[in-house]
């Protein structure tokens, strides 16, 4: 079975390992060429600023640039105006990687779990509390946007909850690192130590905790249902 899994889901399962890998490598390097060319980047006008927030779009979308990541470095550069631009950033990177997520795996990893009667009857519950699941997976600052739009792009989660829940998701989290950039001295100190302060650290672990257990919650409820469904099947 898992040889079956690994062979006709190789490119899925290659394009998740990427996504998780990806974000770390390339932001660390990334921060020595925004240092260079900060003057730049701090006085954009309108147009290239537009630009800006289509590439960075791009680049979450891929995995090429983590979102709090994004979120600090916008609000160094930019300030507050930014902000809006970050949120509409990644609305259209999660849509982007829903799209390409699909593109990628074609129905295929789902095909294989629904061959598994109690898996694809965990899959339906899930997707039956998407709102919960994807609003759940984005406040978290510890899980890669990337890897969950794709994983939640192959569970074929209803696309407008997607967007909705994954931007609403993502608010307490951005608003804080964005706050986080905009009060920094110097972009190196700031990517490499972001000085989040006791009370940042402290919402950064209540955030992450919140998504733990809720998604424990929302797991625990789906298998239940699921394996309920199972036995009522059975007679």
């Amino acid at each position: 079975m898992l040889q079956e899994l690994l062979r006709k889901n190789a490119s899925t399962l290659f394009s998740l390992l990427l996504l998780v890998v990806m974000p770390v490598v390339v932001s660390s390097t990334l921060a020595y060429f925004l240092y260079d060319y900060q003057r730049v980047l701090q006085n954009l006008s309108f147009g290239p600023a537009l630009l800006y927030f289509a590439v960075v779009s791009f680049t979450m979308t891929f995995a090429l640039t983590p979102t709090t990541f994004v979120a600090l470095v916008t609000g160094y550069f930019f300030g507050w105006p930014g902000f809006v631009g970050v949120v509409v950033s990644y609305g259209l990177a999660s849509l982007l990687g829903y799209q390409v997520a699909q593109l990628i795996d074609q129905g295929k990893m789902l095909g294989f779990l629904n061959r598994f009667n109690k898996a694809a009857a965990v899959m339906e519950e899930l997707r039956n509390q998407s709102w919960s699941l994807i609003f759940l997976t984005r406040i978290s600052p510890v899980l890669p946007f990337a890897f969950m739009t794709f994983i939640l792009s192959i569970m074929r989660v209803d696309r407008k909850k997607f967007l909705l829940a994954s931007m609403g998701g993502m608010l307490p989290r951005t608003l804080f690192f964005f706050w986080v950039g905009t009060q920094a001295q110097n972009i190196i100190t700031l990517i490499n130590n972001d000085n989040t302060g006791n009370q940042g650290k402290i919402l950064v672990v209540v955030l992450i905790l919140i998504s733990v257990f809720g998604l424990y919650y929302i797991f625990n409820k789906a298998l239940k249902k699921a394996l309920a469904r199972s036995t009522k099947a059975k007679f």
